[in-house]
């Protein structure tokens, strides 16, 4: 059984991830600063795997715990990498937070795991941001890395190259960078799903939390886009969905690639949803109409983004299975939850 360690294993994406990974077999070590997230994850993780995994909180920028955790876990196998701050918004007003902790802790971690001596396999948490306003759709991981439009974009664009430079100059270094497109849904339990704190940074969060009263109108920004309906067109993937591309790439890794790998991989679903029309299928899933209007352009918007997935699908053989409506249906049943149990 290979040991995993997952860091931010508490947060969205990292939860669903640690859920899978119990699924498959693997020894699983999670790592949080619980800086974006509560211990109500971990007991609800624990919930839906009838088991107790362990957890240590810890803050990858301090190097000196970094280094004590690493010396004392010289059994890992694999490291998935989800620590970090992730608010687009947020990174442009506080870039240095960003560059601190998205950085600091990933160059961190990377040095311990450097210095164990031993075959380490590591999977990046990065995103569809690297591309900015694509070319040419669906977007293919040829499309070229263009200048970040946040500090948030750049420090995965960094952490990217990082890694690839790592495992250019080590003996005993894979990795995969996983470019997410939009992440939505929670687990079939409705015991973990996304949950921002404040105002909701992401599309989804902020229909279901309007949908339930605690926002009292979403807006729509921009009808005049040259799209279908004039609203921005993302590509929604199931956080599940997304979750098990990670486990894909880890086996791949251990087992298929060759030493000294690095390649980046589109993680979505291959189509592109409007705004309008994913508020028009979460009314139709959750029967409650929405309250919303139509708003001015947000600045830094781009019309069309989606994912050509088929390197994922081939060298991977990783596919999104989850629907569109699946995905939201699971987010009302999460929102729903979060309301009886006041989380």
């Amino acid at each position: 059984m290979s040991k995993i360690l997952v860091t931010g294993g508490l947060g969205y994406i990292g939860s669903h991830t640690v859920v899978e990974l119990h699924n498959q077999g693997y020894e699983v070590v999670i790592i949080d600063d619980l800086s974006n997230t509560s211990l109500n994850v971990l007991e609800s993780i624990h919930k839906i795997t009838n088991s107790s995994i362990k957890f240590v909180e810890l803050d990858l920028k301090n190097s000196v715990k970094t280094k004590e955790f690493v010396s004392s876990n010289k059994e890992i196998d694999g490291v998935i990498h989800f620590a970090a701050s992730k608010a687009v918004g947020e990174s442009v007003e506080n870039p240095l937070k960003y560059y601190t902790n998205n950085l600091f802790s990933l160059t961190n971690l990377l040095n311990e795991l450097k210095n164990l001596n031993k075959e380490i396999n590591f999977i990046f948490s990065s995103s569809a941001t690297v591309y900015g306003d694509p070319k040419i759709l669906p977007i293919t991981e040829s499309e070229p890395i263009k200048k970040a439009e946040s500090p948030y974009g750049n420090t995965k664009q960094i952490g990217e190259e990082i890694i690839k430079d790592l495992v250019n100059s080590s003996s005993n270094f894979n990795a995969i960078s996983l470019r997410y497109f939009n992440p939505i849904g929670a687990h079939p339990s409705a015991l973990i799903g996304e949950l921002p704190i404040g105002i909701p940074q992401n599309l989804v969060p902020y229909i279901t939390q309007t949908a339930i009263g605690k926002r009292n109108e979403l807006t729509v920004f921009g009808d005049n886009y040259l799209t279908r309906d004039g609203s921005c067109i993302r590509d929604y993937i199931h956080v599940v969905d997304l979750a098990k591309a990670h486990i894909k790439s880890l086996e791949k890794l251990i087992k298929e690639f060759s030493k000294n790998y690095y390649d980046a991989f589109n993680i979505g679903t291959g189509k592109g949803t409007s705004v309008l029309e994913l508020i028009s299928c979460f009314e139709s899933v959750s029967g409650k109409k929405l309250n919303f209007r139509i708003g001015e352009r947000r600045k830094g918007d781009i019309a069309k983004c989606f994912a050509d997935v088929s390197k994922a699908n081939e060298l991977l053989n990783w596919k999104s299975k989850h629907s569109i409506e699946d995905a939201l249906l699971s987010s009302w049943n999460w929102e729903k939850h979060i309301k009886n149990e006041k989380l």
